[in-house]
């Protein structure tokens, strides 16, 4: 990259509010931020909770509606997820399998991951439309995030080398 070109751009879009759902933006913005590009992720809807100061330390993870899930139990080969999720308790099981999963491959947890994006400058845009459609505040989001409606993130996108709505 030349001195006078601009660095690569990424725009995300998380609307999903699970545990399996806030890593993937995550992930992609920080290792983009890592290799110098600029990176901003768009919460809307249910991914505001991934930036609430509280919502986010709950967040879990739903067989239900998840195909690929693995059984809970090792070596038995029942992927029937939507049948499984069902029973009391499961939605906890799967919440803390993929906790295991994440720090058995030295992932962040999900807060120090959040730290990890402000660090390194990635922008955190909270989309105004949907915060009183979800009854969020601005307060309750975490420090650093910034406030955009669709136009304002659409013309942070426009010039973004990759976008993708995670």
């Amino acid at each position: 990259m030349s001195e006078t070109s601009k660095p690569r751009r990424i725009a995300l879009v998380a609307s999903k509010g699970s545990l399996d759902m806030a890593y993937p933006p995550l992930i992609l913005a920080t290792t983009a931020a890592s290799m110098g590009w600029e990176a901003g992720i768009f919460f809307t809807f249910y991914g505001l909770d991934i930036i609430h100061k509280e919502r986010q330390k709950t967040l879990a993870v739903s067989p239900v509606g998840n195909p690929a899930m693995p059984p809970p139990v090792p070596g038995v080969p029942l992927r029937v997820p939507n049948l499984l999720g069902m029973l009391p308790g499961m939605t906890a099981v799967a919440t803390v399998m993929m906790k295991g999963w994440m720090e058995r491959a030295n992932m962040a947890p999900l807060g120090e991951l959040l730290q990890i994006a402000r660090d390194l400058n990635v922008r955190l845009f909270a989309c105004n439309t949907t915060l009183a459609v979800m009854g969020v505040k601005p307060e309750d989001l975490m420090d650093g995030v910034e406030f955009a409606g669709s136009p304002a993130f659409l013309d942070y996108a426009a010039e973004a080398n990759v976008q993708l709505f995670i």
